[in-house]
């Protein structure tokens, strides 16, 4: 680009995106005299599902705005919790994030999974299709313009993902009403409904079983119960420290 030169200062929980600017947490950069804010953003290197706010000069402004010589421009993160107007709040992950998956249906949060790579055009046109968030690590997926909403997820590791999810969007949390392998409703079920999944040792020792609407998983409190249960605890306590 040799067109017009703006300067634009960065939150500092998006310059992981843009490297050049972590010395000062600004810089400044020529655009093209026709492309619109957020284009400039993005090219960048942060996605537009990492921008809540645009500032020029001070002011909000819409990120269609074609920026002019001189101006200096504020990026700034979603606040939280982030609201997703004009659908129940509701995920999507990509193949990456599947114990966030799991952790995220143990919490009762409708969440999809794609348990293989299906690519990413398809997984932006599910996420268009069904109005679900899509969470993933992809930069370029987060750039398609046919996702119906999305957001990074930071972190690496799964006890720090959900965590930050939780807080972003503060999803109403449901515990033990999910089928953790399939997103599937859990309901209650008797031994016999779900014997021909039991080992002879479980069948003899627990008496109180759910099983999936979706595909017939049956579910128990198992050896892990422990694990899980302090999972559902925590989330529960931030969300309660949160005021929520």
């Amino acid at each position: 680009m040799n067109g017009p030169e703006i300067h634009v200062e960065f939150a500092p929980e998006l310059l992981v995106f843009v490297p050049q600017a972590r010395a000062t947490g600004s810089l400044t950069t020529a655009t093209d005299g026709f492309s619109g804010l957020g284009h400039v953003v993005e090219s960048l290197g942060v996605p537009l599902t990492e921008v809540g706010t645009l500032l020029v000069d001070g002011r909000e402004t819409p990120t269609g705005h074609v920026p002019a010589a001189g101006e200096s421009v504020t990026v700034r993160p979603h606040t939280h919790p982030q609201r997703v107007p004009g659908a129940p709040l509701r995920f999507l992950l990509d193949v990456h994030l599947g114990t966030l998956a799991r952790r995220l249906r143990l919490l009762g949060v409708d969440t999809a999974y794609e348990s293989t790579d299906i690519g990413d055009p398809a997984l932006a046109a599910r996420s268009a299709a069904e109005k679900r968030v899509m969470l993933s690590r992809d930069r370029g997926l987060l750039r398609r313009r046919e996702l119906w909403a999305g957001a990074f997820v930071y972190s690496t590791r799964p006890e720090e993902q959900l965590p930050y999810v939780l807080d972003r969007f503060d999803p109403e949390l449901r515990p033990w009403t999910r089928c953790t392998a399939c997103n599937g409703l859990l309901r209650a079920a008797g031994k016999e409904d779900v014997a021909d999944q039991l080992k002879e040792g479980t069948h003899r020792t627990y008496d109180v079983f759910a099983q999936c609407a979706d595909c017939g998983r049956a579910y128990w409190k198992g050896a892990h119960h422990e694990q899980l249960e302090a999972i559902v605890e925590r989330a529960v306590a931030s969300r309660a420290d949160r005021g929520l």
